[in-house]
Parts: C-alpha cells; structure tokens; sequence
C-alpha cells in the first residue's frame, strides 16, 4: 500500500482491548454500556504504510495514558508490518521515559533506536520527511549524551522547536509532558502552569485527545489548582475507558479537592471488575484512602485484609508490600484504631520503598504512643534513624521520625520542646514540593499541631492551625470531625 501524504490528515479513533490483569482491565461506571476498548482519538499523520498507521496510532494512544507496555506492543507491531517505519521505532523508544515519574531505560531505548540504524545518522536517512526526522531528532536528543536532567532539558526544548516548525496537537502534547519532565519528578508549579496550558489547548482543539486530558490532569493536580483540571477529569474517563491508567488518574483531581464517591468509584473502574485478582497497588491503595476518606471504615477495613490475604507468593514485589504497609499506616491514623488487627501483620519491608517504610513505622509508633507504651513507641524510633536521608522528597522519612519524636516529647510531658519541635517538622513540610495523592505525611503536622492545641484548650489557635491543614488536604475525614 502506498504511504499516507502528510497533506492528508488521517483522524483514527482506536477501537483495541486493554491488557488483561488485576490492574488493567477498566470500565466506565458513569455509562450503562461502556466501550471499554476506545482509548481516544488523534490525528498522527506519519509517512508509514497505512497497514502499519493504525498499529502506530494506537501505540500513540496507550502511550499518552501511561500504558507503556501496550504502546510497545503496538509499536513493535507496526515494525513488524513495516520495518523500516522510522516513526514505529520512535514510538517504542518514547515507551522508556516515563516523565512524570522521573523514570527512564537508557539503555532500553538506545537499544530500540539501533534496531532501526546503527546511527543517528542512518536513522534519519529513513524517515519519510521533515517532519518525521524533527521527532527523531527529538528523541535522539532524549537518549544521547550527558546525564539525564541535561537530556531532558534539551529534549523540551528540541519538542517546543517541534511544535513550532510542525504545529499540531501531538507536537503540543509531547512538548507539555516534556516540560512536566523538566522537573525530575518534583512539581515545579511555574513548569507545569506553562506544561497545563498547553495542554488544556490540545484539549480545546480536539475533546477526545487523551493526552490533552491526562496532562492538564496532572499539571493541576494540586489542591490550589485542581479546579483548573475538573473538566478535563470528568472527561477522561469515557475519552478512554480501555486504559486502566484513564480511570485512576482522574482521581488525582477528585482526591485534590476531596471528592471521595469519585475517588472510590474511578479507582474501582481502574482496579478492574474481578476483585478476587485485586493486588495492593496503587489503584487500591487510592481506592482504600478514598474509603478512608469518605468515614467508610468498615469497606476500608475489608479491603485492606483482601489485599493482605493476596499479599502472598510471587505476586508479593516489593511495590505492593510498599503499598500495603502504606494502606495500613493510613488506615490506623485515619481510623484512630490504635490496637487495629492489621498492626500485628508482619510485612517485610527491607526491600521497599523509603517513604513507604518510614510510614509504616511512624503509624506503628504513634499508635503505640496512643495506647501509652512508650517503650515500643521508642524502639520503633531508633529503627527509623537507620533509614536514608535526603532533600527535597526525599526527607520525607527523617521529617516523620522527627514527627514521632515530637510525639514521644509530648507523651513524656514536654508540650513546650514537643510544639517547637513539631512546628519545625510542619515548616519544612510545607516548603516541599506539593505531592499529588494520599499525603505521604499520613499524620500531618498541622492537623497533629491543631489536635495538640485543641487538647490543651486552645481552640482560636487550634481553628487556624486546622484551617491551614485543611487547605493542603481538602475534605479529609479528621479535619472535618475537628
């Protein structure tokens, strides 16, 4: 078949199922009959053969919702078709950065990239136009020399040369992300204003771009700007119904302005309809804080011993055991039960992820500081010295021994060194980068701070400590109980 002109523009709407599996299969739960293989519609024109075009597209397509393993089966499909399909091996290249999440295979990708020409050079040689060898030029950029930040800076600026040269929704949408990437996984809020706009501009253009709805999505996915993204989150679900990934992120807007039935029933959408095949995860792990959340204590409680009771064998990585003891901590803070059979849970955690190891301790020890054995409260606190320290995100686990800390002052009778010390945690909470999601901080410091206050009969301070926590945590369950 003859290749597609680039004067025609080739508007494919991909009908194919999503992958299989606990954290892939997706429904819409807002309509009586969802279509759940439609991922959105692009115009993606490319010089490839038209039997190869739709594979590319559809890669396209998963790969603007994050489901980077379909979008490289897709692409390798449309190599496979036509292996000389310059823009196929671009594609399949693009599925090993994942810029919001400050994750990226070199290596992987380079090796994608060789497989189409030995050099840059030569790969050029077989793209179909200007336009193609402007993208790869882009990518090459991506994975060529230097460190990652200085990549991926260069790599933004080579998509805005994109969008400036081949104007288009795509080259709008890869250029949006790519600035959110510029941040190396930490919201830079004049970065992702400028990624947001962008976006919501592709969104305007065309109202079934996923893209376009996704990364407004998550340039205002914080709970000053969350409003910025309501209708963008209402829309993505049905833009795309067959990726699992569409369904859970609409739920960082909800979450951002503490809109729990949402909340629940997205990430019920994105955990999929065979609950018995539900792992902890992120999905769950949002689901079970929206229950949380809503005061549904009873349906957070059964969730989190399901995902225990699936915690074992090979499906036990160390994400979900992360996952799990991060449920658990957030169910024993937000539902006061200090003695919650989930404490006595052994849940190997040498393995997992930082923050979800030092907030699994920290719930631990304040429930011991609850239930006045201040002698395990203590034990606990020293394994927490052991834990990695860092800046920016990544004091998140010294802040929260120092949050125990203070709670150990005060058990002790130290209000005056426990609210000093306390006041500095909440200060240097507050100056890191806003965190999208379920608060890492599952005690935050100034609901803790207006608690404390509140006990010692201070209720004017207590009210405005409490009026900033609610601020960065709307319509959470405890704020609304103070």
């Amino acid at each position: 078949m003859k290749g597609i002109s680039l004067r025609t523009a080739i508007i494919v709407t991909v009908l194919w199922s999503a992958p299989l599996g606990a954290q892939h299969v997706a429904h819409d739960p807002t309509a009586s009959t969802p279509d759940r293989s439609r991922l959105g519609t692009i115009s993606f024109p490319t010089s490839g053969p038209a039997l190869a075009q739709a594979d590319f597209v559809r890669g396209v397509l998963y790969m603007h919702s994050f489901e980077y393993e379909a979008a490289a089966k897709a692409f390798q499909a449309a190599q496979q078709k036509a292996p000389g399909f310059a823009m196929a091996y671009w594609g399949e290249a693009m599925t090993h950065t994942h810029a919001i999440w400050n994750q990226q295979d070199l290596a992987a990708a380079r090796a994608v990239l060789a497989r189409l020409g030995p050099t840059p050079a030569a790969r050029a040689a077989k793209a179909g136009t200007d336009r193609e060898r402007a993208w790869l030029g882009a990518v090459e950029i991506l994975y060529g020399e230097g460190g990652k930040a200085q990549r991926d800076t260069l790599y933004a600026a080579a998509m805005a040369d994109v969008a400036q040269r081949f104007p288009d929704d795509e080259a709008d949408a890869f250029h949006s992300l790519a600035i959110m990437g510029l941040s190396q996984g930490e919201r830079n809020v004049d970065a992702y204003m400028r990624a947001g706009a962008i976006a919501l501009r592709v969104l305007q253009r065309n109202a079934d771009h996923p893209g376009g709805a996704h990364y407004v999505i998550h340039a205002f996915d914080d709970p000053t700007h969350a409003p910025l993204g309501l209708d963008a989150a209402k829309a993505y679900s049905a833009i795309a119904p067959g990726a699992a990934h569409a369904q859970h992120m609409t739920t960082h807007i909800f979450l951002a302005m503490g809109m729990w039935p949402e909340v629940i029933s997205q990430n019920i959408a994105a955990a999929g309809p065979d609950t018995s095949r539900w792992q902890a995860g992120h999905y769950t792990y949002w689901l079970h804080y929206g229950y949380l959340q809503a005061g549904m204590f009873n349906e957070a409680s059964q969730l989190l011993a399901s995902l225990q009771a699936h915690a074992a064998g090979p499906a036990a990585t160390a994400p979900r055991r992360s996952h799990l003891a991060l449920a658990r901590a957030q169910h024993v803070i937000t539902s006061e039960r200090w003695d919650d059979p989930s404490l006595r849970w052994e849940l190997p955690l040498e393995d997992g992820l930082i923050n979800a190891r030092a907030a699994d301790a920290f719930a631990r020890g304040y429930a011991a500081i609850k239930r006045e054995d201040l002698t395990a409260a203590a034990s606990i606190s020293a394994t927490m010295r052991s834990l990695p320290a860092g800046t920016g995100l990544a004091s998140v686990p010294s802040l929260l021994h120092r949050q125990l800390e203070a709670s150990m002052l005060r058990a002790r009778g130290d209000k005056a060194g426990a609210e000093r010390a306390l006041r500095e945690v909440a200060a240097e909470a507050s100056a890191l980068p806003v965190e999208f999601g379920p608060p890492d901080f599952v005690k935050p410091p100034f609901e803790m701070l207006g608690e404390w206050m509140r006990e010692d009969g201070r209720h004017t301070d207590a009210r405005a400590v409490f009026d900033v926590a609610r601020a960065s945590t709307p319509g959470r369950w405890l704020l609304q109980r103070r």
